[in-house]
């Protein structure tokens, strides 16, 4: 083993010799540390991977099916992280408690609540009606809050304890309270904003007690079909397979129809418009055009929409029938006493009413006023007899009623159809689904004109859905022949538009506006979470600072190591193999120094 050597000559001469290190000590160390950085590389690669796995982008198609049956199962109330929300759908003939549930957000600021209907134990929906409507308090407003009593205790019982604090209670009140005077409105919501809060411990204020115009329920179903629909999900990189995804990442959304009764609504998204438009319709616009930010940073422009949106009174399936029927009665008794005719005043004279089926005799009578009527089945004179009903302008960017409308790009939209658009193409049909027009109208041409009693004896025989009753029966050739005429005369669709589905459920559920108004009022509460998360990100470890959100600069400071150790163990080779050649030269001069010095040292 090679020695060096010190000598000293003060105070007294003396001296001593260290061992060096062996240079085949200095590489086992070297390879050891070499060995453990390799090992912790590998390490960290391995948590990286786990960590990009995790966020890699899985089938799309097959989470939300998981997510569409764990909608389907009972809310299990023990888990803390979940929060909940009200909303009371106060309506003309009654009103109505949802209850909805969320975790916690997932961090993405893209990303909405992930809100879900509520269900019990039996895994049935949460929701709770009373009768009648709550405009029937008008002129006791003092008793609005025991009105609504029923609806909040049985909420109170379902939503745990712990949470009733920071469970937001939203009222909205639609179409029976807009009819009543400003004055009785403001009545009732003080004493539910006064009231309510005394005896239920609901996160409630009076801003979250309102009547909303026809406009913002648009706009809240418009939300909530579109949620469900997953369309308002960001993606990093576009779907190339999914041809509802648009290049920036943000996805179509669809429009909707909904033919209620008495009611007529259509909603769907508009681009920005560069178009100018006369001043008339430009003012049209603004009135029917709302425009709103879903994010939960009113800075992230991404996340506005631009929704055209309006509500046709009287143009509802029994509405315009009955518009209809005054329209013959009147037409045909001005008839009768201009051309002295007596067409339809008894039974063996009928009108041939052509929106009947074939032999279906019916009725019509208006205070002292009668007309009999027989059916003719013929489908197409209906639908011509139904065009003035649209009460269309020449104007061509107005709809029905001579209402402006947005312009559609039918090439490239998409758009759902429900109650009167299912119920005329399903209930008896059985086309619901997917629309076609030249088949919806060839079908509901053969239907019309089928004897009645052929189509009573298959009523009879369960040859039509279960939904179908006698009035469907009776009025079907009515209804389908005026849906076809307002959705391609009145919105202008063509007819072999492709992209539009009638239906009664989305993914197996029925889809309430008041999901849509409850993500839009609960749209900030992310916000608040992804605060939080910054200030846990800020306070975190340097290991996750640096491994997770730094992992390119670890990694390259790892290389950079790596590359130092080879190089100081290539260089101690080749200083081993010099001070091996010159070991014994050296331990010559070091006796021929050494021995001099201990000569002189012993000395007289």
């Amino acid at each position: 083993m090679a020695r060096i050597s010190f000598s000293y000559l003060c105070p007294a001469s003396w001296y001593f010799t260290v061992p060096t290190v062996s240079p085949f000590l200095r590489q086992r160390v070297a390879f050891l540390g070499l060995f453990f950085i390799s090992c912790l590389f590998l390490l960290i690669l391995i948590m990286d991977f786990r960590h990009w796995g995790a966020s890699l982008p899985r089938d799309k198609q097959y989470e939300r099916y998981l997510a569409r049956v764990g909608e389907l199962e009972a809310t299990n109330t023990d888990d803390p992280n979940l929060s909940y929300g009200l909303v009371v759908d106060c309506g003309s003939s009654g009103s109505r408690i949802f209850v909805y549930f969320w975790p916690k957000h997932n961090g993405n600021p893209h990303d909405l609540l992930d809100i879900k209907q509520m269900r019990d134990r039996n895994s049935q929906p949460v929701v709770k009606k009373i009768k009648p409507g709550i405009s029937a308090m008008a002129d006791t407003p003092e008793h609005a809050s025991d009105y609504l009593r029923p609806l909040l205790s049985f909420a109170a019982a379902h939503v745990p304890v712990q949470k009733h604090k920071e469970t937001p209670l939203y009222i909205l009140c639609t179409a029976g309270m807009r009819l009543l005077p400003e004055r009785k409105q403001l009545a009732i919501l003080t004493d539910l904003v006064k009231d309510l809060p005394l005896e239920f411990d609901f996160l409630f204020s009076q801003s979250q007690a309102e009547v909303i115009s026809g406009k913002q329920e648009g706009v809240y179903a418009w939300i909530g079909i579109n949620f469900v629909l997953g369309r308002f999900d960001h993606e990093d990189e576009p779907d190339a397979e999914a041809p509802q995804e648009l290049a920036s990442g943000r996805r179509r959304t669809v429009g909707i129809l909904d033919m209620g009764g008495a009611s007529l609504q259509i909603a769907y998204e508009v681009p920005t418009s560069t178009t100018v438009l006369p001043p008339k319709q430009e003012e049209a616009a603004k009135i029917l055009l709302a425009e709103f930010n879903l994010g939960c940073d009113v800075q992230h422009t991404e996340h506005v929409y631009r929704v055209y949106v309006t509500t046709f009174l009287g143009f509802g399936g029994n509405y315009a029938r009955q518009r209809y029927e005054d329209l013959v009665l009147n037409g045909t008794l001005s008839k009768n006493r201009l051309l002295g005719q007596k067409t339809g005043l008894t039974p063996d004279n009928p009108y041939l009413d052509p929106c009947l089926p074939v032999g279906l005799t019916d009725v019509l009578q208006r205070s002292s006023q009668v007309l009999h009527v027989r059916g003719k089945g013929d489908w197409a004179a209906c639908g011509a007899m139904l065009n003035p009903l649209l009460a269309r302008s020449n104007t061509s960017q107005a709809s029905l009623n001579g209402i402006y409308q947005s312009p559609i790009d039918f090439n490239n939209s998409e758009f759902y159809g429900f109650s009167e658009f299912f119920y005329c193409t399903e209930d008896v049909l059985r086309i619901g689904g997917r629309y076609h027009g030249p088949t919806f109208a060839k079908a509901a041409q053969d239907y019309c004109g089928m004897n009645w009693s052929v189509l009573t004896q298959r009523f009879k025989n369960g040859l039509f859905s279960s939904h179908a009753d006698e009035h469907r029966l009776k009025y079907q050739c009515f209804k389908s022949a005026w849906m076809y005429q307002v959705l391609h005369e009145g919105f202008h669709f063509p007819y072999d538009y492709p992209n539009l589905q009638t239906a009664q459920l989305v993914y197996d559920r029925e889809v309430q506006w008041t999901l849509g108004a409850i993500l839009y009022k609960t749209r900030f509460l992310p916000l608040r979470d992804l605060r939080q998360e910054g200030v846990r990100q800020a306070h975190g470890s340097w290991f996750r600072l640096s491994f997770v959100y730094n992992h390119y600069l670890f990694f390259a400071c790892i290389l950079v190591v790596l590359l130092a150790i080879i190089l100081y163990l290539l260089r101690l080779r080749r200083i081993h193999h010099r001070h091996t050649g010159a070991s014994a030269p050296l331990d010559l001069l070091w006796i021929e120094e050494v021995v001099p010095m201990i000569g002189v040292q012993v000395g007289p």
